[in-house]
């Protein structure tokens, strides 16, 4: 009898905000200890899995060390993994760090059977919003051409729809209008992710589903027009990438514990 093919499992991690410091703490939360109580979650929840893919903000601060102690965490769970560029990381010490590493760093492609993952970088130098340019474009125009997978997923640290709060929605990707019509002309694409957001949502749009994440950390009041915290767990998502183009995802949140966050906090 011929085995079912397993779908390929892909664990998505966003928004860490560490700092050098492993006493440094966003908003009165410590995210090195958010971060590993979620890294415990995944390890007892998805002993399978076959991919990470961290969208972004890994630092804080942007400093070495906070990207060295990432590296050690996440070796230890012995699969491929991809990190994004988000707005508040350093391209020059988190590209050190990853040097003679296994990780990869945005922009970049995983051919994974019959799946690709396109990464990009949606950031800004020295700026909050996002953007793709031109050699961004060239990237994602060039990797979707040459995908060897029948099924494509994009990933990016900012989110390129409209979450229905005002004071976020002003740091969405700058050229999305442009971004979904390069998505558009590529029947392959089935879904796209980001981070950013610190908040889970999941949507459609032209039949390509569209997921954003929890952080690991301190999480955003969904529809919001003003800067406001959650209180709302630290998670992360999951991805069956089924072989037929079908998706099954969910959010996992850490349960159990009280996470102090300073809920007044008028921005980070």
């Amino acid at each position: 009898m011929t085995q079912p093919v397993q779908p390929l499992r892909v664990v998505q991690l966003s928004d860490f905000h560490l700092f050098a410091d492993t006493q440094g703490k966003l908003l009165g939360l410590n995210t090195q200890a958010s971060l590993e109580t979620v890294l415990e979650r995944v390890r007892v929840e998805q002993p399978d899995m076959d991919l990470i893919i961290a969208t972004g903000d890994l630092s804080q601060d942007g400093s070495l060390d906070s990207y060295h102690r990432l590296i050690t965490l996440l070796d230890g769970f012995r699969v491929p993994v991809y990190w994004l560029e988000g707005n508040h990381d350093k391209p020059a010490p988190m590209i050190h760090a990853l040097r003679q590493q296994k990780h990869r760093v945005s922009p970049c492609v995983a051919e994974l059977g019959a799946w690709t993952l396109i990464m990009l970088d949606s950031t800004i130098p020295g700026d909050v919003p996002g953007e793709l340019f031109e050699d961004d474009y060239r990237f994602l125009e060039q990797a979707l051409a040459d995908a060897r997978g029948e099924h494509v997923m994009v990933a990016l640290h900012h989110h390129p729809v409209a979450m229905g709060s005002r004071w976020l929605d002003t740091q969405l990707v700058g050229s999305a209008e442009r971004f979904f019509q390069v998505i558009d002309a590529h029947r392959k694409v089935r879904a796209v992710a980001w981070g950013h957001v610190h908040q889970e949502f999941h949507g459609e749009r032209n039949g390509v589903r569209l997921f954003s994440v929890p952080s690991t950390c301190v999480q955003f009041k969904p529809g919001s027009d003003d800067f406001a915290v959650d209180d709302a767990n630290p998670g992360y998502r999951w991805f069956d990438l089924h072989n037929d183009g079908r998706i099954d995802s969910a959010v996992s949140r850490v349960e159990g514990l009280d996470f102090k966050v300073d809920m007044s906090a008028g921005g980070y």
